[in-house]
């Protein structure tokens, strides 16, 4: 009996669920989601056309054209132009040593002396002999002359005579030679022997060296062989001057040392007041062996690579009122300094991306001053 009243009172109340009083607000609450959901719309509407993604700062860089020039950098010394060893012509005890070093010599000037007594005894006894053989040549001359004597008595004083004057000319020799004399003007740089030292043909006992014109030296790598050449526009490097000086090769040498593959180059350095060459002072050499003189070059930092696309840059373009990044593909040349030449995909007045450029996607709306 309970059971039948509560079924019934339930079906009263579903019944007053479905009177017209809901449907009535049940129309009401859609007309006004109708209005808000147009409402929503018009806002966001509104919202896309006002709202614009914040800009990414960047910095720019007008390209110019400019020559490019590429160089071929090696380490070198200063030498002087005449940079000389000298070495006694024959073995000897050093009895005297003239000069100092840094001395100024002349060309033939005497260095040192070697011991030489025993040679001067022979020529003392040898022109000795001379005196006695020339006066026996006088006389027997005197006689051929007024034909008394034999022709070989003659003969015989002539011939001992001039061997007796040969004999001392090739002492006089022998014995200059145990004077060691300077083949050059210069100065004395280096002195390595010493008084009752033993000094021995080619081994140097002095250095002078003339620095009325210096050079520089260097040996450059057999791959560089075809382009380098005498004539060649090089920049030179003084370190301990700070200075650079442009000059152009003087020699090139045609000769690959097997050792360390490498071959020499030299460049006359003009004399100068203000710079004091030291010979093996160091010299950074460079050595043109490009040059394009209407080109664009890009700092190779803002260069970037794509696996599957290859190298590119970003470039600031101006696109309906809008500043945006867009990659810009590219074929470079060769490398020098930090700068690439740019063979093509970039052209004169083109806006260069230079700070910023690293997080930036194809598109990209940016700002710059």
């Amino acid at each position: 009996m309970k059971k039948s009243l509560f079924i019934f009172g339930l079906l009263i109340v579903v019944m007053a669920c479905s009177s017209p009083d809901k449907k009535a607000k049940l129309e009401k609450l859609k007309k006004e989601h109708d209005h808000v959901s147009a409402q929503i719309a018009t806002l966001e509407k509104e919202l896309n056309t006002t709202d614009k993604t914040p800009a990414t700062i960047v910095s720019v860089q007008p390209l110019i054209i400019q020559p490019f020039e590429h160089y071929i950098e090696v380490q070198g010394r200063i030498d002087g132009n005449e940079n000389i060893g000298i070495s006694p012509r024959t073995a000897g005890v050093v009895t005297r040593v003239i000069v100092k070093e840094g001395e100024t010599v002349k060309k033939g000037q005497a260095l040192a002396e070697l011991d030489a007594d025993v040679l001067k005894r022979n020529l003392s006894d040898l022109q000795s002999q001379l005196t006695y053989v020339t006066d026996l040549y006088e006389k027997q001359k005197a006689l051929w002359d007024q034909k008394i004597g034999s022709e070989v008595q003659y003969l015989t004083a002539k011939n001992n005579k001039e061997s007796i004057e040969n004999k001392i000319a090739s002492l006089k020799d022998q014995i200059s030679m145990s004077s060691i004399t300077s083949p050059i003007d210069g100065t004395v740089e280096d002195i390595p022997i010493k008084v009752g030292q033993l000094a021995v043909a080619g081994v140097p006992a002095f250095r002078v060296i003339n620095f009325a014109k210096a050079k520089a030296v260097a040996d450059v790598g057999e791959a560089y062989s075809s382009k380098i050449k005498t004539g060649d526009q090089v920049k030179i490097f003084l370190p301990d001057f700070n200075d650079e000086l442009q000059q152009k090769v003087t020699f090139a040498s045609k000769f690959i040392n097997p050792t360390n593959r490498t071959f020499v180059v030299e460049v006359e350095l003009p004399p100068s007041a203000n710079l004091v060459y030291r010979a093996n002072m160091i010299a950074v050499i460079r050595i043109k062996d490009y040059s394009n003189s209407s080109t664009i070059a890009v700092s190779q930092n803002f260069i970037q690579s794509s696996k599957d696309e290859g190298l590119y840059v970003f470039l600031a373009k101006d696109e309906n009122g809008k500043k945006v990044a867009r990659k810009t593909f590219i074929k470079t040349g060769v490398t020098y300094n930090g700068l690439t030449e740019i063979l093509s995909g970039l052209k004169d007045g083109d806006k260069l991306i230079t700070a910023g450029y690293k997080d930036l996607y194809e598109g990209q709306v940016i700002d710059y001053k």
